[in-house]
């Protein structure tokens, strides 16, 4: 691997904070410190780096364990659990259970706009490194981040929460399966990148109110408030009726046709929002009879009956092959979609003329589906080796004319 590949060696600026003059976006110029490791805070720090940030990852002694869950793993060794999550970083170690190291993270402190962490609650209090104790009076434009799984304080308060937990706690496999398979994972760590998205929305926020009012904040993101925060429309659904949701399998719970249906050779999606809709579906797969029956006239009829009309629709799709189907329905303004594979997904022609594939030399991932017309995404360099840059950094800092303080 070319040690200089994160190109430091070709930026103008000098110290510890290099500005990348490869790398502009709406957020050039902002310093991040991420301590965070595994999903939700790396692919927040992950989108700020696409977008600009200069981003230092500063891991523990035995590494961000996302190192470790493979196979796959890269020509380096890592997995590619990793480096989804990582790309566009600079890479140090740092054991901040000793305090000469701790001296290190508050030198580079010293000009970052934020730091993301998440480990459990209480631990950076017990470094001496707590936002309100020790870092807001002494950093006051420092916006901290803290990820957890419920939150420092309540009844659950600093206990230990992971993605698939938090699906089983707050509802969401309750409502994920079939009535035969019962609650189901959600296939992707869903609650991990919903709470990935919320502090990467929480850090803008409090980046634009520190440029207003000159007052930086903490902001904090759970996997319990955004498990939660996914219940939409089960949550409101049982509010008003009482009801409790139950797997429904592909099907929506308050919409019909909202299904997946066998077609010749594969099956589809099909999205029915409308009587208009429905109307345009019967027309195309010629079943005139479904628009004229009273059982079918509605969306709430259709609901009513939903297992007589999917039978009724999958015994017509039975005839059509998947890609058919799928070219006239959506000619005529009807939603519907193969159930690709993963494979099938990744290989779309619309899929790469949305760009949402990064293929070079060093690096395959996905693509930041933030889209900006001035100042768009641009994906930085492969993600960092274990302790890449721990030389260049320590160097700095021990130039630094702060680097004796204590904190």
């Amino acid at each position: 691997m070319n040690p200089d590949r994160n190109n430091d060696s070709n930026t103008t600026s000098s110290g510890i904070w290099k500005g990348r003059e490869a790398f502009k976006g709406a957020l050039a110029g902002v310093r991040v410190l991420d301590l965070s490791r595994v999903l939700a805070g790396p692919l927040c720090t992950q989108m700020l780096a696409d977008h600009g940030a200069d981003v230092i990852k500063v891991e523990p002694p035995f590494g961000d364990e996302s190192r470790l869950l493979g196979p796959p793993f890269d020509a380096h060794g890592d997995a590619a659990y990793y480096s989804a999550l990582n790309r566009g970083k600079r890479g140090m170690v740092l054991d901040l259970s000793k305090e000469d190291q701790r001296q290190d993270l508050l030198t580079l402190l010293e000009e970052a706009d934020v730091l993301v962490e998440n480990f459990l609650p209480g631990t950076m209090e017990k470094w001496g490194l707590g936002y309100q104790a020790h870092l807001q009076e002494r950093f006051p434009r420092l916006v901290y981040c803290s990820i957890s799984g419920f939150g420092a304080t309540g009844p659950l308060g600093g206990l230990p929460g992971y993605d698939a937990v938090l699906q089983a706690m707050c509802g969401l496999m309750s409502i994920n399966g079939t009535p035969e398979t019962g609650p189901t994972k959600i296939g992707v760590p869903i609650v991990d990148h919903l709470t990935g998205y919320t502090a990467f929305s929480g850090i803008m926020l409090a980046l634009y109110s520190r440029a207003i009012t000159g007052r930086a904040q903490r902001v904090e993101a759970t996997l319990f408030d955004a498990a939660l925060s996914l219940l939409v429309p089960q949550a409101t659904n049982w509010m008003h009726s009482g009801v409790t949701p139950t797997p429904l399998g592909s099907a929506h719970p308050n919409i019909a046709p909202y299904d997946s249906f066998k077609t010749q050779d594969g099956n589809v999606f099909l999205g029915i929002l409308n009587d208009a809709q429905f109307k345009k579906l019967c027309l195309c797969i010629e079943r005139q009879d479904l628009i004229d029956s009273t059982q079918f006239a509605s969306n709430a009829s259709r609901l009513q009956h939903r297992q007589a009309l999917h039978r009724e629709i999958e015994s017509t799709f039975a005839s059509w092959t998947r890609d058919e189907l799928c070219t006239a329905l959506m000619q005529r303004g009807v939603p519907v979609g193969p159930v690709n594979t993963v494979p099938e997904a990744l290989q779309q022609s619309h899929t790469k003329h949305r760009n949402m594939v990064i293929e070079d030399a060093e690096y395959r991932g996905l693509s930041s589906p933030i889209n900006l017309a001035v100042t768009p995404a641009t994906p930085g360099p492969a993600p960092p080796l274990f302790g890449e840059h721990d030389a260049y950094i320590k160097q700095q800092i021990a130039r630094h004319p702060n680097n004796k303080v204590k904190a």
